[in-house]
């Protein structure tokens, strides 16, 4: 989510003499940031979907590279890649597993 965010706001900087404008990809740099900001979202409220969430997110902040301003001048880019990473290598807890009586292993 946080990604999404510095991306959105990185279409507004300009860095030294660098002037960014939005023209024709005005609509890839407000809808890229939108979609990091839903996934994430969307895969803490809905953790059994956490894979399909986390690639769709590494997709697209790999993407942002060339729909977004550099990846949000590289920070937003970083941010979604690791945060991608870790939603799919993130596991939900299990519930405790309580021991069966004796009589009953056999």
């Amino acid at each position: 989510m946080l990604a999404g965010i510095e991306m959105f706001f990185s279409g507004q900087l300009d860095v030294g003499h660098i002037h960014v404008q939005v023209g024709i990809e005005g609509f890839q740099a407000t809808v890229i940031p939108v979609a990091l900001v839903l996934l994430g979202l969307l895969a803490m409220l809905m953790p059994m979907h956490r894979i399909f969430y986390g690639i769709i997110a590494l997709v697209i902040a790999v993407y942002s590279l060339i729909g977004v301003n550099l990846g949000g001048f590289f920070v937003g880019m970083l941010l979604g890649s690791v945060g991608g990473i870790l939603i799919v290598s993130w596991m939900p807890k299990k519930a405790p597993v309580e021991p069966r009586p004796l009589d009953l292993r056999r």
